[in-house]
Parts: structure tokens; C-alpha cells; sequence
């Protein structure tokens, strides 16, 4: 365990939670020496997520709503790693590995969980195949290619159907989130297809599929019915009490058996709980980690929650607060106050926050909302969404960016350069120098290898002993399956003896053929069947 007189204080997620909690701890803690604050994200930035539909557009660029983690929390350990587990009863945290495919475990005192939530399609066949998600960065990214490949395939189509299929633009969700997005997108198609030749702007179609009676159910029915009103003026067709329950290549599969032919399905369907957060033993309300009134968890001391993953009450009318980057701010000051008062034998203070507004943009110089209880929409509504984000966004360096792009947006034509992504295949190839350690006994199983020129030895080490030699292989011959199946370290080292070429197959997709391919799956079954019994294992 930890050192008592050195305080360890361990963040996960990098979220407006979590960043704000390190940034508040720093400026109450300053220079104190005997204080470790840590933070542990897959990415080594802040999103600031409100402005995330304007990356679609180009309104703003891609990397303006971004904000490096390291200039916010200059005096805080970043792990920019995954967290595989969290064992509240040891008080030890496990990261994914880095360059090196070894384990990372982190201790803590203080445990700070602001782990949001994970984009889940369970229960929608189809969606996870064929529909865009709308929730991180690269989700925009990938969305702003897709509507401009689109545009790109229907100018030099020939085939009516397909075109129209092509031109047939479907958001499922009509939250906040679905809103802003289905406006961008309505608005950057029917812009951007004025460079294209052989596009009519009449045969574009943009679909909102939501489920509710009425769009934007967080803001008040007059205002709501005010966007549902603007957004159909400008083309959209919104459908109401409509459902989506699934998705093919060539379709939106509707609850009502109706099936919308398009090429483009973005979901911004409600999160689902994050696994992590849902194999914790505390005790949780919808998938959330239940937190007192101080944001603690309950029989767990030195462990807090904060953000949409936590279940945080509010005293006045005993339901929980709503996941807004509002609370989570306020949140994670409050959190950090009681970690700094609890550490000091302090008192603590409950967290209580009235939310100041509620604001969406509707594209196209608009938008709706309700501040300080007036409500507002159109232009003037617009101008306050802006200043209000400006002001909200981390570092001076992002305002003057974003501030620069938005002037620029208003006087120069729009950008429809298309950046192509692509996805790092599953399966690749290395090669490897005579000597050359290819994984050594200890690491995790991340790769399957199969050799193609060459050949590579298989060691066994044992501390303080001479290593010994389990196998010779050659051309044809594959290693590394048993950690892949079992999920357990490396049993051994291989290096190669030769000059070798490999063939590797990643984590994800060789289970997946193992999973679903009974003949292959066989065949590793008896492979590892033999190399247990002979004196060759590995």
C-alpha cells in the first residue's frame, strides 16, 4: 500500500469530471510535495464535446475543440493508457500496456471515478454495423467524410434509386444531440452540394427519427416546438413517436416495419453504462455509481464519483442531477474542496448547483434555449449559444482559434475536403533482424503470429537458471495463440534465429475468428492440445 505520509490521488477518465478535478486539486493543494495527483485517459486532451457537431460543418477546425490535458493540469501525472480494471478492495487500479505489453497497476489513497459513459447499440440489430455514432471526436471526423463521399458517389450516379438512396441523410435521436447534429448535417449538405454538378438540392433528403412527442424534451414545449417548426422550415422531415430498432447496409429499420433506403445512419441514441463502472461491486442506480450528497461512495472510503457515470442526488427534489457539463464542472470543484477538507480533518460540503440554462443550436445563425428562466431562440439566442461556449472553452490559445474560424466561416465558401481514415487492418506484417526478441516470457498476449520466411526459437527463462529450448519453428508454423485463448501472460520468449517475416493477427480479430469460424477454431483447440502435452509448450 501507499506510503501514509505520501497522499496518492488517482483520476480515471479525462472528461470535463475528471479534468476539472485535477485542475481544482491543483490550485488547492499548489506545491504541496506530499500530495501525487494522477490521471489516467485513453487520449491525452479534453474534448469540449458542445461544440462537437461543428466540426462536421467545418465551422470549426478539428483540433479547436480539442485542449491538451498537460497545459490544463501541468503539475498532474497523465497515464494516457485504458483502464482494464479497478479493485476497490486492494485500492489498486490496472491500465492497458504501452510500448511495452506489460500490465500497469497504480496504487491510490484517493480514487476519483469519472469514467462516463460507452456508445452502446445492444438490443438494435445492425447498428453497431451499419450506423455512425455521434459522441467523440473521431465520430465527427468520420461523419464529415462519409456525408461528403456520399455527395461524391450521387454527382456521377446514374441509377435514380440509388442516388436517392445516397441523398437520404437519417438521424436517430431528438435530444440535444441529435438536434445539433441533424442541423449541421442539414446544413452542410444542402450547401456543399452547390459545388457539385449533377446534384439537385431538391432531391436531398434529411430524416430526425425521434421517438418522443415532441423534439428537445429538455427544454421547455413552446421552445421546442419553436426548433420543430424552424427545422422543418428548412427541409427537415421530423418524425415523431417514430423508433429506431435497427439498420442494414441499404436501410433504417423503423419499430413499425417501415424501412427508410439510405446510405447514411447517424444514431445519437442515449449511452449505456460504462463496463468498467458497471463490474464495480458498490451499489448503483441505472448503471451509476451511487455518491452521497459529498460525492463519496458509500462503504468504500477514499473512493468518489463524478460526471454522467455518476449517480449524484440533488437534496431538494431527491432526483439525481443530469449529465450536463455544467454539473460535471461544478461537480468536480465540489469533489475536489472534500478531498483537500478531508485530508485536512476539515468538514465537507454537500454539492447543490441550480443549472444556469439550458441552450441547443439549431444550424444556420440559431438557436433555443432557456437562461436564468427567459426564454430565448432565433439569432439573438445564437449569438448567446456562441459567447456562452466561447467563454466555457479551456485556454486562451482554443478562443482566439475558435473565435478566428467562426469569423472566417462567415465571410469564406465552405470547405468540402474530404480526409480519408483509414482503419488499421487486423492483420499486418513485421519482420524481424537474427537475435531479435519478438515477445519475451511475462508480457501480455496481444498478437498471433504465423511465420513466413525464416525461422524463430521458443525459450523458457527461469530466474537463475540456464534458459531452455521448447521449440525450433519454421515457415507455416504459428506461436503466440496460447496467451490470445487463455488470456494469460506469455509463457515464453521467442526470438528469432534468422532473418524473419511474420504475419500477425491482432487481438480483436483473431478472436473473433475464433469465436465465429468452428474449423479454425478447431484446429487451435488441437494445436494447443498438443503443444500442452508435448514437452514443447509453450
Amino acid at each position: 500500500m501507499a506510503n501514509k505520509s505520501h497522499t496518492k490521488i488517482l483520476i480515471l477518465g479525462g472528461g470535463f469530471g475528471g479534468v476539472y478535478t485535477a485542475m481544482a486539486l491543483e490550485k488547492l493543494l499548489k506545491k504541496d510535495a506530499s500530495v501525487e495527483i494522477s490521471l489516467v485517459n485513453k487520449e491525452n486532451y479534453l474534448v469540449f464535446q458542445p461544440m462537437l457537431a461543428e466540426v462536421v460543418s467545418g465551422s470549426i477546425g478539428l483540433l479547436d475543440t480539442l485542449t491538451p490535458i498537460r497545459r490544463l493540469c501541468p503539475r498532474t501525472n497523465l497515464f494516457t493508457r485504458e483502464v482494464e480494471s479497478i479493485d476497490l478492495q486492494s485500492r489498486i487500479v490496472t491500465t492497458s500496456t504501452g510500448i511495452r505489453p506489460r500490465p500497469s497497476h497504480l496504487e491510490y489513497d484517493q480514487l476519483i471515478i469519472a469514467l462516463g459513459n460507452v456508445t452502446s447499440f445492444t438490443g438494435q440489430s445492425g447498428l453497431h454495423e451499419h450506423a455512425l455514432p455521434f459522441k467523440y471526436l473521431g465520430d465527427a471526423l468520420v461523419l464529415r467524410n462519409h456525408l461528403i463521399h456520399a455527395l461524391e458517389e450521387a454527382d456521377i450516379e446514374r441509377d435514380p434509386e440509388v442516388r436517392r438512396t445516397l441523398l437520404t441523410f437519417v438521424v436517430a435521436g431528438g435530444g440535444f444531440s441529435g438536434v445539433e447534429a441533424v442541423a449541421e448535417v442539414n446544413d452542410f449538405i444542402r450547401v456543399a452540394s452547390r459545388s457539385f454538378r449533377n446534384i439537385n438540392p431538391g432531391e436531398i433528403r434529411v430524416v430526425l427519427l425521434h421517438a418522443g412527442s415532441l423534439i428537445l424534451p429538455e427544454l421547455p414545449d413552446t421552445l421546442a416546438r419553436f426548433a420543430q417548426s424552424l427545422l422543418q422550415r428548412r427541409g427537415l422531415d421530423i418524425r415523431l413517436n417514430t423508433r429506431l430498432v435497427g439498420a442494414t447496409a441499404e436501410y433504417a429499420l423503423l419499430e413499425d416495419g417501415e424501412r427508410i433506403p439510405t446510405k447514411t445512419l447517424v444514431s445519437t441514441v442515449p449511452s449505456a453504462p460504462n463496463p468498467l463502472v458497471a463490474a464495480l461491486p458498490c451499489k448503483k442506480e441505472r448503471g451509476k455509481v451511487v455518491v452521497n450528497e459529498y460525492l463519496e461512495v458509500p462503504d468504500y472510503p477514499g473512493v468518489w464519483a463524478v460526471g454522467d457515470c455518476a449517480w449524484v442526488p440533488d437534496r431538494k427534489t431527491g432526483q439525481a442531477y443530469p449529465p450536463t457539463a455544467q454539473h460535471a464542472i461544478r461537480e468536480a470543484r465540489c469533489l475536489a474542496n472534500n478531498i483537500v477538507a478531508n485530508m485536512k480533518g476539515r468538514a465537507k460540503k454537500g454539492f447543490a448547483f441550480k443549472a444556469l440554462g439550458k441552450m441547443g443550436a439549431l444550424g444556420h445563425h440559431s438557436a433555443a434555449g432557456e437562461v436564468f428562466g427567459f426564454k430565448v431562440s432565433g439569432f439573438l439566442a445564437w449569438l448567446m449559444w456562441r459567447a456562452v461556449y466561447l467563454m466555457k472553452l479551456p485556454g486562451l490559445d482554443r478562443k482566439i482559434r475558435v473565435s478566428t474560424d467562426w469569423f472566417l466561416d462567415l465571410i469564406l465558401p465552405l470547405d468540402i475536403v474530404q480526409i480519408k481514415t483509414e482503419r488499421t487492418p487486423g492483420i499486418g506484417r513485421a519482420h524481424f533482424e537474427p537475435g531479435e526478441v519478438i515477445f519475451s516470457q511475462g508480457d501480455m498476449g496481444d498478437r498471433l503470429y504465423v511465420v513466413v520466411e525464416g525461422e524463430v526459437e521458443v525459450v523458457k527463462e527461469d530466474s537463475g537458471k540456464e534458459p531452455i529450448r521448447l521449440a525450433h519453428l519454421g515457415p507455416g508454423d504459428c506461436f503466440g495463440e496460447m496467451a490470445l485463448v487463455s488470456d494469460n501472460p506469455r509463457m515464453a520468449t521467442v526470438r528469432s534465429c534468422s532473418s524473419v517475416n511474420v504475419l500477425t493477427l491482432d487481438r480483436d480479430a483473431f478472436h473473433a475468428l475464433f469465436a465465429h469460424l468452428p474449423p479454425l477454431r478447431g484446429l487451435f483447440e488441437q494445436l494447443i492440445e498438443q503443444r500442452t502435452k508435448a514437452p514443447t509448450q509453450r
